[in-house]
């Protein structure tokens, strides 16, 4: 008979032999043959003791008594002189003492037995402990047996013998449990630290959490008895995690918003179902408008729920008022289980928290239960520790909305009005300030009216974000508007201000590396100042003049995206601007570059913030603005509609940068508004150029201002032919004003001095800037143009 090395009870690991009560044997199994070594014919009639190694200790060997059954252990010597340790049972088969009675007497193998009492040893106490669920299941999958605590939970019952996990489990939470152990009888492979969650068919909503491992049990030929498996509870680990999931969660996206709504609907929303079933977020009503909150007289705050979470009703709804005393039963910690205040219809456990920071009350957040499953302390503390982050989170969103509107306010009033109105053009502007937490940045635009009806349109954007930004702005603007009155060209003005930017950057003590220079005077007990960064004074812009005598426009840019030309026509087209470098730079000259557009055309001027996409393809981006431009009809519609149609279909839900887009729509100077007339350097030609423009002033009908213009031709054609020489171009044009003009070959900048009493010259520029309301002199490529503007009369205008 083969030998089974688990079962000590086996046949062929038994030695049972029949003894009389002289302990004489009579009769023995083929299994005491295989274990003594010895012949049947050799062991019947032989004495019991003979067969242990020391026969003397016979009288000693039962250790344990009961009457019938005793047992101990021995050594015996097999007939190859080995010796084996077993495991003696007696069991008395026949009353009385004497030489007719009759013993059967046991012997197993003892390291085998001692093994086998250790294994029923160990089963015995892994079914009585109670920290771990235990079930056997049959290959049926139902319950044969279970420790005490297999699910200590509501609605488990007591004697689960025979019963399926779908008798008393949710049938989904049960057929997932279900399939792990059935691949565990189909394949053999053991299942470790599977996590399941659970719910009984009573309790749906309090769900536990637990671990499952599970082996299969096979008999010793080899059949499968059944799988066992082992449940170890893990709620409380689990929902720690979930708290720390939770709190991470609430940190990652409450934090991210610097809006005072936003961060409250945040907070709602990762609260639900997270924690609970619904929230609610208080905030105080000055947060929204950026003050400091303060309690009433009576120590009240006044919150303004700002946003509510979950499937039940919360009264008030969003938008109403709410008043807390601080000392109120209901201002933080877990709230009475029934109360009017507390109550929200369905919920059965309720907590709060302040939403505190710097030592400002800035709101609540209360939340609520509906399952059997109640807030306890742990909840508290993690609704604290939340409260408390969100708290600084509505404090910073506070501050930076104080700032940024401060910024928003100082940005507009270094902006020009948003439309405006020469004899050029009519212009509308659209400006958005960005939403990112860096502050608005440097973007402006300005409509700069110059000598001769010409106009100005300007657009620039200076690097970085925040108040210095904004600073820098409103230097380069008025930088603009200044060399903009000296009438250059758009080259050379922006060449100037490069050096200016240039020079900025130097006063600032920064190197091109962005390392303070250290240039100032400071004491050593004065805190060092931040250095600003270099690129914070770097700008770009794009300058275009226009002159609606010709239509001629004239750009360059320094850095800047290019120009966008509609024509009436249908035609949308970029100018094409060969960009210098932006401002600051320096090092590379500006190309001017010039073109014809039609009356009534639109032209458009705008920053980065409106073509950059956030995969930074600005090709599509500013692909897109022209058909934006062209489906807007800027034609037939004004051109602030238009403006704020192309914005709003292009700019992102959160702006990431500022937007400005600068909008005008141009007019021209009709050929019977102005005259031309080519002058040699002759002194006789001056009374021709007076009667000249008398003739033409008296077909306009300008008769009031012919003494005038005379004067003042007179004056500018003299000092043409007695400093600059010839030729001398004389125009008049009439665009608003009545505007004189006088070029001449030569560069020399004319001066208005103050002659004496008896000086015969000198004179003449004094005159005409009495007589006209404004006057100056331009440049360009060849010569100069000086210009006198006189007001019309009101019947002419």
């Amino acid at each position: 008979m083969a030998r089974n090395d688990e079962d000590p009870f086996h046949p062929a690991n038994v030695a049972a032999l029949i003894v009389d009560g002289e302990a004489t044997v009579l009769g023995c199994t083929p299994g005491a043959e295989a274990l003594l070594r010895r012949p049947t014919r050799e062991l019947r009639g032989r004495p019991l003791p003979s067969l242990l190694t020391e026969p003397d200790d016979w009288p000693a060997v039962p250790g344990r008594d009961e009457g019938t059954f005793c047992e101990g252990t021995a050594t015996l010597r097999t007939g190859d002189a080995r010796h084996v340790e077993v495991s003696l049972s007696v069991l008395t088969l026949t009353e009385g003492v004497g030489p007719d009675s009759r013993c059967l007497v046991l012997a197993v193998p003892r390291p085998l037995m001692t093994r086998w009492r250790q294994n029923h040893a160990f089963i015995e106490e892994l079914f009585l402990q109670r920290r771990v669920g235990l079930a056997v299941f049959d290959p049926d999958l139902r319950i044969v047996r279970t420790n005490t605590p297999l699910l200590d939970y509501p609605g488990v019952p007591d004697d689960l013998t025979g019963m399926r996990l779908a008798d008393f489990l949710r049938r989904e939470d049960a057929e997932r449990v279900d399939d792990h152990l059935r691949g565990v009888v189909r394949t053999g492979e053991p299942l470790i630290g599977e996590e399941v969650s659970a719910r009984t068919r009573t309790d749906p909503r309090a769900a536990r959490t637990f671990t499952v491992a599970a082996f299969r049990l096979q008999l010793s030929d080899g059949q499968i008895a059944g799988v066992t498996t082992l449940f170890n509870d893990t709620t409380e680990e689990q929902r720690a995690r979930d708290r720390l999931d939770l709190l991470h969660r609430a940190t990652a996206l409450v934090g991210s918003s610097l809006s005072v709504t936003g961060t409250a609907r945040d907070l709602a929303d990762v609260l639900t179902p997270g924690l609970a079933d619904v929230a609610a977020v208080d905030v105080a009503e000055a947060v929204f408008d950026h003050r400091s909150p303060a309690p009433d007289d009576q120590g009240t705050h006044l919150l303004r729920r700002a946003a509510t979470t979950g499937d039940l009703p919360v009264r008030p709804r969003s938008g109403g008022l709410v008043e807390i005393d601080v000392d109120g039963p209901h201002t933080h910690g877990l709230w009475p289980r029934f109360d009017d205040e507390a109550a929200v219809e369905g919920a059965r456990s309720s907590m709060s928290a302040l939403l505190c920071a710097r030592g400002l009350l800035l709101g609540r957040v209360t939340v609520w239960r509906t399952g059997d499953v109640p807030f306890d302390e742990k909840d508290v503390e993690m609704l604290d520790e939340i409260a408390s982050r969100v708290g600084l989170v509505l404090d910073n969103a506070r501050r930076f909305g104080l700032e940024r509107r401060a910024a928003v306010s100082l940005q507009s009033s270094l902006l020009p009005p948003a439309e405006s109105e020469t004899v050029a053009l009519r212009s509308a502007s659209v400006y958005l300030p960005t939403e990112v937490s860096t502050g608005v940045s440097g973007d402006w635009f300005d409509v700069i009216p110059l000598s001769s009806a010409r106009v100005a349109l300007v657009v620039g954007d200076v690097v970085g974000h925040g108040l210095h930004a904004i600073a820098t702005m409103g230097r380069l603007r008025t930088a603009v508007r200044t060399l903009a009155d000296l009438d250059l060209e758009p080259d050379e003005l922006l060449t100037h201000l490069d050096d200016l930017v240039s020079q900025l950057t130097v006063e600032s003590g920064e190197s091109p590396s962005g390392i303070g220079t250290g240039v100032g005077h400071r004491t050593g007990t004065e805190a060092p100042v931040p250095p600003v960064p270099y690129d914070s004074f770097g700008a770009t812009c794009l300058y275009v003049t226009y002159d609606p005598v010709s239509r001629l426009v004239t750009a360059a840019s320094a850095g800047h995206p290019p120009l966008a030309i509609l024509s009436p026509d249908g035609g949308a087209r970029y100018l094409e601007v060969s960009p210098g470098p932006p401002l600051g730079v320096g090092g590379l000259p500006f190309e001017p570059v010039e073109t014809t557009v039609d009356e009534g055309s639109v032209l458009a001027l705008f920053t980065d913030g409106l073509v950059e996409r956030g995969d930074g393809d600005v090709d599509t981006g500013m692909a897109a603005l022209l058909h934006g431009l062209r489906t807007a009809d800027p034609f037939l519609r004004p051109l602030p509609e238009v403006g704020r149609d192309v914005v709003a279909g292009l700019a992102p839900t959160r702006v990431p940068d500022d937007i400005t887009l600068l909008l005008a729509r141009t007019r021209a100077v009709p050929p019977a508004d102005t005259a031309a007339w080519t002058l040699e350097a002759d002194p006789e030609v001056v009374a021709d150029a007076r009667r000249m423009v008398a003739r033409r002033l008296v077909d306009w009908d300008l008769d009031d201002l012919v003494f005038t213009t005379e004067l003042v031709t007179s004056e500018l054609v003299t000092n043409a032919v007695r400093h600059a020489g010839g030729p001398i171009e004389l125009r008049l044009i009439r665009a608003g004003t009545l505007i004189c003009e006088v070029s001449d070959p030569s560069n020399t900048q004319p001066r208005m001095r103050r002659a004496g009493s008896t000086e015969e010259g000198g004179r003449g520029l004094y005159l005409v800037a009495q007589l006209a309301g404004r006057w100056g002199s331009r440049y360009a490529r060849e010569g100069k143009t000086i210009w006198a503007e006189q007001p019309l009369p009101p019947a002419a205008r």
